[in-house]
């Protein structure tokens, strides 16, 4: 497809989702991003992690989704602010490039390791961080668990990542009741999307990933939700209850936030959380809330 395509579609979406696409522009693009640290890249191997940031961040979309329509403008934010961003589709299928996260969380993780140790090796970081949306939050925190790879990993942030399993607003407890859990595996692997069946509660990943402490030493981890996520519910079964994560609702900070599940990936206030989980030590306030949207 190509990218005036997609760049069209996207800016489609967010104008039906009410969110303001010059705010969202005027936040990816700030005037005082070069004092922050350096020039930062989008997807670029040349890039060269600064000082002020000296990881790489690695960002992972959601089910349905690929890396130029989900985070594609939280990484443009931290691009400008200097952080050297990468992004994969990830779970495609040959030929179908159009649609990822569709494989099992297990077969996609793999992809995604070896897409981060490509990071590390072009861009000299002994580190990534590695934010994650929806899905991509529960890859994040697979990712940490699963593959080995602990001490290349400095920090993880999820957004609504489905953590314990999603009910999905009880629609997945109705589809038990009804049809019985065995056939709504067979039809979500029928359709091609078996991540689904992960995503579940008692799922395959949801399973490996809780068997024992999700977080692992040496590793940063926020973990972000919204009280009005309507995909990932309960809203608290995002939560990493451990020592040490840092578990936030977006109204801790922002109280009126009517903010969504997909809107949690464009919602300024998320993305100030997540800059401050990325850099700690210059935290800063939400001073002004905006108003995200609860689709």
């Amino acid at each position: 497809m190509p990218t005036s395509t997609r760049a069209s579609r996207t800016r489609r979406w967010l104008a039906r989702a009410g969110l303001p696409l010059a705010l969202l522009l005027g936040a990816a693009f700030p005037a005082h991003a070069a004092a922050e640290g350096g020039s930062g890249g989008i997807n670029d191997f040349s890039c060269r992690p600064s000082s002020a940031h000296p990881e790489p961040v690695v960002l992972l979309h959601g089910t349905f989704a690929t890396w130029y329509e989900d985070l594609n403008y939280l990484q443009a934010d931290l691009a400008a602010r200097g952080y050297c961003t990468f992004a994969l589709t990830y779970g495609a299928y040959e030929g179908f490039p159009l649609v990822g996260g569709l494989k099992p969380v297990a077969v996609s993780n793999v992809e995604i390791k070896e897409y981060v140790e490509k990071v590390r090796a072009a861009t000299g970081a002994a580190q990534v961080s590695v934010v994650g949306h929806s899905e991509g939050g529960l890859q994040s925190l697979y990712l940490a668990k699963m593959q080995g790879i602990q001490p290349h990993i400095k920090a993880v942030v999820a957004i609504a990542p489905p953590t314990h399993g999603t009910d999905a607003s009880r629609l997945v407890d109705l589809g038990d009741k009804v049809l019985g859990r065995g056939t709504l595996d067979g039809i979500a692997a029928t359709l091609g999307f078996p991540v689904l069946s992960d995503e579940f509660p008692g799922g395959a990943a949801i399973n490996a990933l809780n068997d024992g402490p999700v977080a692992q030493p040496g590793i940063s981890y926020t973990i972000i939700s919204s009280r009005y996520d309507e995909l990932v519910t309960p809203t608290e079964t995002a939560f990493v209850r451990e020592p040490g994560v840092r578990n936030q609702y977006v109204q801790d900070f922002c109280p009126l936030d009517p903010v969504g599940h997909i809107g949690e990936a464009y919602d300024l206030n998320v993305w100030h959380m997540v800059r401050n989980a990325l850099d700690p030590r210059r935290a800063t306030p939400i001073l002004v809330c905006a108003v995200g949207s609860p689709g």
